[in-house]
């Protein structure tokens, strides 16, 4: 298990806490693998009913650690820890509540997608940066962003690339609930541990007859990743990666 998540079991909840804030909690290939392996704990428990995210710090997540996703790109690596984790996450069958405390960009507003209840801080801010990377979205995103805020929101998000609010994500449907930030946690908490008590055969059938049929996300999703490692191999996106190193080094 990776230092930088931290996992607890309580009240039929698991709960993932990514623990990086120094790092605004970048996601790197150990921190991957250890997501991974907590939610195929939660998918073989059965007394793991319901899944909580968040993150400590300021940030939910600022996405990939782009040092981390440049050294597993040359390694040949394909991005293989995000891959595993979305598919995971992707077929779990168990509700998942989220609750973004901050900066969600990347995988960490792309990865909200596929949650069940989604609850923000005031200074929750979600960011979907792949264009200006030189980049492609990835976890099905390009299908269901669409479907949750609608073609033209998605666009202006996805190929603009800035910033939305906590209260904007909740007018186009992004979250559930802006809430004060000390009231978060203590609710995603509290509605994940709901979710838990649910008797557990209708939970499962409602949640799947919402989903609907996942071959589509999940075809998608291989589509987008295929596209994804030809970007980032081009030399557009070498050029922006060593932009960032370069400046970050600097900083």
């Amino acid at each position: 298990m990776s230092e930088h998540v931290c996992v607890v079991v309580e009240d039929g909840v698991l709960s993932i806490t990514l623990n990086r804030p120094e790092k605004k909690n970048a996601l790197n290939q150990d921190m991957y693998a250890a997501m991974t392996a907590a939610l195929e704990d939660a998918a073989g428990s059965r007394e793991i009913r319901a899944v909580l995210l968040t993150g400590r710090g300021d940030s939910y997540t600022a996405g990939n650690d782009i040092a981390d996703f440049q050294q597993s790109s040359s390694e040949g690596a394909a991005a293989s820890g995000a891959s595993g984790f979305g598919d995971r996450l992707v077929r779990l069958e168990k509700p998942v509540v989220a609750a973004v405390n901050g900066l969600a960009v990347g995988i960490g507003a792309t990865m909200l997608l596929h949650c069940d209840l989604v609850y923000a801080s005031p200074a929750a801010r979600f960011r979907f940066p792949f264009v200006d990377l030189g980049l492609v979205p990835e976890m099905a995103s390009s299908l269901l962003l669409p479907r949750i805020v609608g073609y033209h929101r998605a666009a202006e998000l996805m190929l603009l690339g800035g910033f939305c609010s906590a209260e904007e994500a909740r007018e186009i449907g992004l979250v559930n609930r802006v809430l004060p930030a000390t009231e978060l946690l203590p609710h995603a908490r509290g509605a994940a541990k709901a979710l838990a008590g649910k008797p557990l055969g209708a939970l499962a059938k409602t949640r799947a007859l919402l989903r609907g049929d996942l071959a589509d996300v999940i075809a998608r999703k291989q589509q987008e990743t295929e596209i994804l490692q030809q970007c980032r191999q081009s030399p557009e996106a070498q050029a922006i990666f060593r932009a960032f190193m370069t400046r970050s080094a600097a900083g």
